[in-house]
């Protein structure tokens, strides 16, 4: 079926990625992740998932991360998160090809649950491609770029705010300033585009689009958008982070988001 602007012909958001676009330099990371996850959790082991920029076809070896949804039947516990981490670990550590390596864990109850319908459920059918068991997507709905949508996926940057300021302040490595600089400018962009998204009437993950795409609309805020872009890309040191992004770009974003879509319903 045809895509324009990340939909399908009916309007919904098409599913990004595809083993099939994985770049040929990290198959041999696919292969092993596809082997270890069965190993790391057993049969409490329901499906798993990669997202990002290697299942895109979009990935850089040596530059880019590799990013693994693992959904357990029940719903994970601090032995799995543990496990997760470690497998991140051990995958960072065997590939060069990969620039750190994320094992998200999850249950199959909450992310079908009412509660995350429009958040982890959305990030399953729409920005996941399946590694491992069944496809949980087959019991989730379509999703259009609405304001429900964006309320649901980014509408708690406000609770963000704080913490990564105090973990730009605790950050002592490269390794945590980049990983930190990661994460928050990489937020920031898809919130950012996700703010515009019903306007757009689209979908990307592409981060320079989404940059572009914002611009349109708060041309006023493209520069240090483009940025944040930038630094999710090719990671900077926390303190360009908290002076370029979270001194101003992030905290006007989370005022903005919640006066245009609302506040994220609060989780447990």
């Amino acid at each position: 079926m045809g895509t324009r602007r990340g939909l399908n012909r009916d309007g919904t958001i098409a599913r990004e990625g595809s083993l099939a676009r994985v770049p040929p330099a990290f198959a041999p990371v696919v292969d092993a992740v596809r082997a270890r996850v069965p190993r790391v959790f057993g049969d409490r082991l329901h499906s798993a998932y990669l997202y990002g920029s290697i299942p895109r076809g979009t990935a850089v070896p040596g530059v880019s991360d590799l990013d693994l949804l693992a959904v357990l039947a029940e719903e994970p516990t601090g032995t799995d998160r543990s496990r997760a981490a470690a497998l991140g670990e051990e995958i960072d550590t065997a590939f060069a090809q990969v620039d750190g390596a994320g094992v998200l864990v999850s249950g199959v109850g909450t992310l079908l649950s009412d509660l995350e319908r429009h958040d982890g459920g959305f990030f399953v059918a729409c920005l996941c491609t399946p590694l491992l068991g069944p496809d949980l997507a087959e019991r989730l709905p379509p999703y259009r770029p609405t304001s429900l949508l964006a309320r649901e996926t980014n509408g708690d940057l406000h609770t963000a705010l704080a913490r990564w300021r105090r973990e730009a302040r605790a950050a002592r490595t490269d390794a945590e300033r980049r990983s930190l600089c990661r994460r928050v400018t990489r937020r920031v962009v898809r919130t950012g585009f996700t703010l515009v998204m019903p306007r757009w009437g689209g979908w990307t993950s592409d981060l320079d689009e989404s940059a572009e795409v914002f611009g349109r609309y708060y041309p006023a805020r493209a520069r240090p958008m483009r940025f944040a872009a930038t630094a999710a890309r090719t990671p900077r040191s926390a303190t360009d982070v908290v002076e370029e992004v979270l001194g101003d770009l992030a905290p006007w974003l989370a005022d903005e988001y919640t006066a245009v879509h609302g506040r994220k319903q609060a989780r447990g």
